[in-house]
């Protein structure tokens, strides 16, 4: 069995080959033939006619003796209706090799006739005979009666000719098809050293060496666009790579704190006879952060390589409603600008789950307000969340979305946030085929904005209007 591509191709071009070449040259065999046929025959024929018009004219020999025919023609013979010879051009009678001749006459309608006949004994060649319709000669019993001239010629000279040109192909055939072969060989070789350069490089690379990349070939072919579309698999897998290794560090390092906090804490409620209560109270309060934290990893988790949202129709403008409500007693007032539903598709729970979290940082930093706004534009639903806090410097509002990043470290803490907030909602609304940004609110603050694509209708209306909302 042939495994090798390169051998594969080769065996497929040998056997492209000898079928063109036995196409070709079963073609070109026919077709020679045939032409040395017709000519062969048209001569005969030819001869044939002029014997004829001689009958015709009544102008044959009377010793019956024609003269040697022109153009390679063997043999004239005149006939009538009993097949007795009449006049010929074989000198000392008829040859002996002449096969029967009694069926071959032009039939009602017909002139002329023409065949291919078998030799007469092993040994003789084949011949061509026409058989042309004449009147009797001067002095028959009946000089109306039809007498037939038979030209034969052999077809020898025909023979030969292509039995020259059959052994030429058979001959020519096995170093054409070797050629193909070869030639396919060396430009599989030559089109798949890249492909082997590419597979060596891709064998190279490992957990610890996924900075290694495949050589680009160059050029626009197939070979080359694979090799770029691997170096860029593999920069995807380096970056994923990377930003898992820093998410564990970073975990670790979000841990680390409130466990030794936690730690200390027991270990010193379990040192006093009676437990300070404001003790426990704090380690309890530092285990309801690493749930939190917990359960913010496994989100991200689950976000990171879970299944799509499930497509159900969801209104933005429902869930900024819904998500004030649920917030009666917020630090600083909260109001909920959405004149109209906002339609869409997705997990409802998940995009509650980002809109709190925006609004949960809003929360966190606003001085007097925080305004949510839920609006369709340009085919994508849009929610808003702005406070009047001190707002995010523009360098830093692509990083306030990265995962455990905090502007304000010790005020983050010291608030109960997990670093990890922002980071949820950006990659729900990615989930969703949207995004999420960091803008400058015009008054001043952070303007923080999440959109996916807009749906063409969603069940239930706004709960909120303009200047509706919860406040404290």
């Amino acid at each position: 069995m042939v495994s090798s591509l390169r051998a594969r191709t080769a065996l497929a071009a040998a056997l492209a080959m000898a079928a063109v070449l036995a196409t070709g040259g079963l073609w070109l065999y026919t077709l020679m033939r045939g032409n040395l046929l017709d000519n062969t025959t048209g001569r005969t024929e030819l001869a044939a006619r002029k014997v004829a018009a001689q009958a015709d004219t009544r102008t044959l020999p009377p010793s019956g003796r024609l003269p040697a025919p022109e153009g390679g023609v063997d043999l004239v013979l005149v006939r009538d209706a009993q097949g007795r010879t009449v006049a010929g051009t074989a000198a000392g009678g008829e040859p002996r090799d002449i096969p029967r001749l009694d069926g071959l006459r032009p039939g009602p309608g017909q002139d002329s006739r023409s065949e291919v006949l078998a030799p007469a004994h092993p040994g003789a060649q084949r011949r061509v005979v026409v058989a042309v319709g004449a009147p009797g000669p001067p002095g028959a019993h009946d000089p109306a009666a039809p007498y037939t001239v038979y030209a034969m010629t052999g077809l020898g000279d025909v023979d030969d000719a292509t039995r020259a040109v059959a052994v030429g192909l058979l001959a020519g055939a096995p170093p054409m098809i070797a050629f193909a072969a070869a030639l396919a060989w060396w430009v599989t070789g030559h089109a798949l050293r890249p492909v082997t350069a590419i597979r060596s490089g891709l064998a190279a690379v490992t957990a610890s060496e996924l900075d290694r990349r495949v050589p680009d070939p160059g050029g626009a072919d197939e070979i080359a666009q694979l090799a770029r579309t691997v170096n860029d698999t593999l920069d995807r897998l380096e970056r994923s790579d990377a930003r898992q290794r820093q998410f564990t560090a970073d975990a670790s390092h979000e841990l680390r704190n409130p466990l030794a906090a936690v730690r200390s804490r027991l270990e010193v409620a379990l040192a006093m006879e009676r437990p300070d209560r404001a003790s426990v109270a704090a380690a309890l309060a530092d285990t309801e952060r690493l749930q939190r934290i917990a359960a913010d990893l496994l989100l991200l988790a689950r976000l990171d390589g879970g299944p799509a949202p499930r497509p159900e129709p969801v209104d933005l403008a429902l869930l900024a409603a819904e998500d004030a409500a649920r917030r009666p007693a917020a630090r600083v007032p909260l109001r909920v600008e959405a004149p109209a539903p906002v339609p869409a598709y997705g997990d409802a729970a998940r995009l509650e789950r980002a809109l709190g979290n925006l609004v949960d940082n809003a929360l966190r930093y606003a001085r007097g307000r925080v305004v949510v706004r839920a609006a369709a534009r340009d085919g994508w639903a849009v929610l808003e969340v702005a406070d009047d806090g001190p707002g995010i410097p523009e360098a830093d509002r692509a990083r306030v979305f990265e995962r455990f990043v905090r502007l304000d470290a010790d005020r983050g803490r010291a608030s109960g946030g997990t670093g990890l907030g922002l980071a949820i909602a950006r990659e729900i609304a990615r989930a969703h085929g949207g995004d999420a940004r960091a803008l400058g609110a015009p008054g001043g603050g952070a303007l923080l904005e999440l959109r996916i694509p807009a749906g063409d209708g969603a069940g239930g209306g706004a709960g909120g209007g303009a200047g509706g909302g919860a406040g404290p």
